[in-house]
């Protein structure tokens, strides 16, 4: 089994390049410790896909909502990685691998 999630937002690019996105992390962060209980529970769970690594278009929502832990300006297309983007990596980086 492998689940994928998508929190949706209304992110702003502030002036000062940091997109502090302190819900989706709370999204995230309640997520993974919904994936640990499962697998404490025995789950045969494989993986945990975030969606998206960037913002796109989605079809419900056009380009109106934000899904990505990368921030894209759709106008010039740079990418800046939000808060939770940083967060995600944090956690990444202090797991030890499962067989």
């Amino acid at each position: 089994m492998s689940l994928r999630m998508a929190p949706c937002y209304d992110d702003k690019l502030p002036a000062s390049d940091v997109v502090v996105d302190n819900d989706r992390i709370a999204y995230l962060r309640d997520h993974l410790a919904a994936v640990l209980d499962a697998l404490a529970a025995g789950v045969n769970l494989r993986g945990y896909f975030v969606w998206s690594l960037l913002d796109n278009f989605e079809w419900a929502q056009g380009y109106s909502r934000r899904f990505g832990i990368v921030y894209v300006d759709f106008r010039t297309l740079k990418r800046t990685p939000k808060a939770s983007y940083h967060w995600l990596a944090e956690v990444i980086k202090s797991q030890t691998r499962r067989n």
